[in-house]
């Protein structure tokens, strides 16, 4: 009996899990684009800042997914650290509507609804239009589901001699009075929550333990605080890779909490006594008495809300020395980061959205762009150098760049090909689709880039090939023209693509061909006049056609971005 109880509970704990994933997922869908914008500007000072973390985490149902759109935001440079700190703070705030929900599972009969729920849920999956909907309705009633499966498990567990004898037993050995023991479900609370990386999960079994009287509320008190200080390890993982400001960030998740967690503990007793106050529920409690269940579980929901709403209103004000912490403990690194590859954005990590993932990706694909413009000004600078030390180390650079545009590719398609694997909404497949053309382009441009190189190389270490004024001139030109459209296609990728003229870069694009026609047609006259050799000519419109062969690739760029057809 006890093994079939501890794999009923293990599979309540598994829906719960996956109903919070899928309702969090959906509710991100609905919001789209419009959630990256409203943490993006609603954040002009700190209260604003923590009103939007509270808005959004509330909305999306999950800390964990603000906290790692925050320092994925931080790390995109769109967000600064006090920026960010703030709507970090309101996120444990907009948290405890979670806990509500829990309570609201755990205390009352729900069943009744779920599988209404899961009947509209499949009819509306079946509407393309309202699908996102029908997900959140199976997300909220495998959740639910979850707790009445958990609030089942409770049930017999007291009824089951053996097993409520047996965990009754191991708890009754800690002393709630006890430092240690306190510190013993503090340290399991953080533990269990790293390891099933949802704080969400844990409050539910914790409330489902405390409202069957298995667990006292004091142990449970000390395993939701835990939870507090488990929640913010899955940011710093994510960031370990990031740059310093997002490893900042997610440090300060960590320290914000890990504060709140002391001072609570050195005022526990009154603290708690508030809180039982407030809802009026006893700590001596017998679980026989009425209303037990219910009143345990508002009891934790109120204590989880105070703590999160005392701790963000107490250290609100002390945003500027928590920033200035975390700096003093997160030093920069001092390497430069562009002559290395790493992704900068893309980092590996736990219980990401699409929509964030896609976020990231499209900041990557952004750096990649701006990636191949330097690399093409490295040979715009090739070209004239006459120093041969310079010339060689700069050629060697040119060469690095090569293997980071081709590792780049390789890196943000696999990443695009494993989001690609989620259930999404076809605009977001379709924006998938379209960064997948974007890498393989901008490799493209990296490899125009790297042609021309080493063209200049023969030149430069070529004893006979070597041009003459008017085609340095001629190629200056044509290098000016080819680096303006590479400046239109960052100008598209940083911003908007609804305020960009396409035109311009249309007209850039014939302005190259144009040009390359009619050096072509030049350079048959200038070898057949004898103004240089065919052999000079040869490499001289080599990198002619490279220029416009790149011209044609950031054309592919922008025509992907934009998402419509540019005509020939």
């Amino acid at each position: 009996m006890s093994l079939l109880i501890l794999f009923k509970l293990l599979g309540s704990l598994a829906l719960l899990m996956f109903g919070m994933k899928s309702m969090s997922e959906a509710l991100q869908k609905l919001a789209g684009p419009q959630l990256r914008h409203v943490l993006g500007t609603m954040t002009t000072n700190r209260f604003t800042g923590a009103l939007t973390g509270v808005c959004v985490t509330a909305a999306v149902q999950s800390s964990t997914a603000t906290t790692l759109m925050t320092v994925s935001f931080v790390n995109a440079g769109l967000l600064t650290l006090k920026q960010a700190i703030s709507v970090i703070m309101g996120a444990h705030v907009g948290t405890t509507v979670t806990a509500w929900i829990m309570s609201l599972g755990i205390g009352f009969d729900i069943t009744d609804f779920i599988y209404p729920a899961f009947f509209l849920g499949i009819i509306l999956i079946y509407m393309k239009k309202r699908r996102i909907i029908g997900d959140l309705l199976f997300g909220v009633a495998f959740l639910f589901l979850g707790l009445a499966t958990l609030k089942e498990m409770g049930t017999l567990l007291v009824e089951d001699p053996a097993t409520n004898a047996a965990i009754s037993t191991f708890f009754a050995r800690f002393n709630t009075d006890a430092f240690l023991h306190s510190m013993f479900f503090l340290l399991m609370g953080t533990i269990l929550t790293v390891c099933v990386q949802s704080s969400a999960a844990i409050m539910a079994i914790t409330m489902m333990l405390c409202s069957t009287g298995v667990l006292h509320i004091e142990q449970g008190v000390m395993l939701v605080l835990g939870e507090n200080i488990g929640t913010t390890i899955t940011s710093n993982f994510v960031a370990l890779s990031a740059n310093t400001q997002a490893r900042r960030a997610a440090f300060a998740h960590l320290s914000i909490n890990v504060v709140g967690v002391i001072w609570v503990i050195i005022l526990l007793k009154p603290f708690f006594a508030f809180v039982c106050h407030l809802v009026n529920f006893d700590p001596g409690m017998s679980p026989s008495e009425p209303n037990f269940a219910i009143k345990a579980s508002v009891a934790l929901a109120t204590f989880h809300s105070a703590f999160n709403i005392s701790n963000t209103l107490l250290q609100i004000g002390f945003i500027s020395y928590i920033e200035r912490f975390v700096c003093w403990v997160i030093k920069p690194k001092n390497v430069e980061e562009e002559e290395d590859f790493r992704l900068h954005f893309i980092t590996s990590g736990i219980m990401k959205t699409p929509e964030l993932s896609v976020f990231e990706a499209h900041k990557e694909i952004e750096d990649f762009s701006d990636r191949m413009q330097r690399m093409f000004g490295m040979v715009r600078e090739l070209l004239t150098e006459k120093d041969e030390a310079k010339f060689t180390k700069l050629f060697e650079r040119i060469e690095k760049y090569e293997n980071i545009s081709d590792n780049m590719e390789l890196e943000i398609a696999n990443y695009l090909d494993q989001i690609s694997d989620a259930h999404l909404s076809d605009e977001t497949k379709a924006k998938i689709r379209a960064m997948l053309r974007e890498v393989s382009e901008l490799e493209s441009i990296g490899d125009s880039c790297y042609n021309m190189a080493r063209a200049i190389s023969r030149k430069f270490h070529g004893k006979e090939d070597h041009f003459n004024e008017k085609q340095y001139h001629q190629l200056h030109q044509m290098m000016l023209l080819t680096d303006e459209a590479l400046s239109l296609m960052n100008q598209l990728m940083r911003g908007r693509k609804e305020n960009f003229d396409i035109q311009r870069t249309i007209n850039t694009e014939n302005e190259i061909n144009n040009f390359r026609s009619q050096l072509k047609q030049q350079n048959i006259v200038d070898v057949n006049n004898h103004e240089y050799t065919y052999a000079e000519g040869t490499l001289y419109m080599d990198l002619v056609n490279e220029c416009e062969k790149l011209a044609d690739y950031v054309l592919n760029v922008v025509e992907a971005r934009m998402g419509a057809r540019i005509p020939d």
